[in-house]
């Protein structure tokens, strides 16, 4: 059934159309500046079929932006705190009193401002191909030729715009959607709208927000690095980050049964994909077991202090967790001076050591006094799990190849090696070794990063 739509007035008096539908807690789902149009995007079937999914058993609750869509077109205002204004309007008119966020593109900015000012509404807050700095995406040459378009031909604008966004050789769904944005948006809104929505910085708000964030982030998204992905899962605290593969930024054109599923889970809806934490189950399939070790440590210590020390300590944990929540992999413990995590996918936890090194990397050379050099140890096997935890030959057996690796080093055993044969990683032959409290030798590799 399509939904009714309805307005409000937002505190400028602003009109804002907006529909509800369904039943539970209330999942609002933020406009997509200038994408937006409440009414034409239920009419494309997979748009349609998105919002079904993403909906099931909740009150879903979608709204146009100001100036777009079918809310009111002659705004003139396009703050942050104008677009948070209109939240407030929708949530009032609804009454919701609490309610879950999904955000992307712009609207992510308002989304975090929102999320930090109001702590006491937002229950999660769902962050999909989003940034929290217009200057990370408007200083694009892509982005600033589209711009000159818009005051120049609309038509041929609106066409560049959606082969730019899905690809030049997708001609008939960037028809479509050429069609469907010169439904949703005006040239003359755009141009008002323009200088303060390039302007937008939520920055800011990232300590502040306290909800339980996902941040989402499709890898070959064009002109919009997962570095932009990162900077606010860093910025968050305790936000999870997950890449996907692909380059479109709508979520209902490509691995849309993934992406719900992450969602819903994230937002307690469905029970994990995966095991939320070790079980008896898990030790019937292998598990890949990674290791980290901060190499020097206690005479870090003694020179830095323990307070400077300790934040050298947590840029660690934070550059290990951003990199395993990337890749889908779970922190078991801390291990003195490193961190256990497991994966149930070998290239999984490869690409995450990867990611942990070049982390490090990328963190010395901002800051070379820290000297942080951190080794890498990788194994798997069938380990005994128990209380969270796994236990076994396979779990020391990881932990010792942590030890043998140097600063700056990732070892993985033979096992993890042929896991991941074929794959695009790079390998040098370490020979064989006997580690501490084993009677076998042991094949190692060096996984070049």
């Amino acid at each position: 059934m399509e939904p009714s739509i309805r307005y409000t007035k937002s505190s400028d008096g602003t009109s804002i159309a907006f529909w509800s539908m369904g039943d539970g807690p209330a999942l609002v789902v933020t406009p997509a500046t200038p994408f937006t149009h409440v009414q034409l995007e239920w009419e494309i079937p997979e748009s349609r079929s998105w919002l079904e999914a993403l909906g099931a058993g909740r009150r879903l609750v979608r709204y146009d932006a100001r100036g777009f869509g079918m809310s009111d077109r002659t705004a003139t205002d396009f703050t942050l705190a104008a677009h948070c204004a209109d939240l407030d309007a929708v949530a009032v008119a609804l009454g919701l009193d609490r309610f879950a966020l999904y955000a992307t593109g712009d609207s992510a900015m308002a989304s975090i401002a929102y999320a930090a000012t109001r702590p006491d509404r937002v229950t999660h807050l769902v962050i999909w191909c989003g940034w929290a700095r217009r200057t990370d995406v408007s200083g694009d040459l892509r982005t600033r030729t589209l711009q000159r378009l818009v005051e120049s031909d609309w038509e041929i604008y609106t066409e560049t715009a959606a082969r730019v966004l899905l690809g030049w050789n997708e001609d008939d769904a960037a028809r479509r959607f050429a069609a469907f944005y010169r439904e949703a948006a005006d040239p003359k809104v755009i141009m008002r709208a323009m200088n303060e929505v390039y302007e937008s910085d939520a920055s800011e708000h990232l300590p502040n927000v306290k909800c339980p964030t996902l941040v989402m982030h499709r890898r070959s998204l064009p002109a919009v690095g997962v570095e932009v992905a990162q900077y606010i899962a860093a910025g968050i605290p305790e936000a999870r980050l997950l890449l996907r593969d692909g380059s479109s930024p709508l979520p209902f054109l490509a691995d849309v049964d993934s992406i719900v599923a992450s969602i819903r889970e994230f937002l307690g809806d469905a029970p994990p994909a995966a095991p939320s934490e070790p079980s008896a189950s898990a030790g019937k399939a292998p598990v890949t077991l990674l290791f980290t070790d901060m190499t020097g440590s206690t005479a870090l210590t003694q020179r830095l202090g323990d307070e400077a020390a300790q934040e050298i300590v947590r840029a660690h944990n934070d550059i290990v967790r951003r990199s395993l929540a990337a890749q889908g992999g779970k922190e078991v413990k801390h291990t003195g001076d490193g961190l256990m995590v497991s994966f149930t996918s070998a290239s999984s936890a490869l690409e995450c050591a990867i990611a942990i090194q070049q982390g490090v990397a990328a963190f010395v050379a901002e800051k070379p006094e820290s000297e942080l050099r951190v080794r890498v140890g990788l194994n798997a096997g069938e380990p005994v799990a128990e209380s969270g935890d796994y236990f076994g030959t396979a779990v020391q057996l990881a932990a010792r190849i942590c030890d043998l690796a140097q600063p700056g080093q990732i070892l993985v055993s033979g096992v993890v090696r042929d896991l991941v044969a074929g794959k695009k990683y790079l390998f040098a032959d370490h020979g064989e070794t006997v580690p501490r409290g084993f009677e076998d030798a042991v094949h190692l590799y060096e996984a070049r990063w």
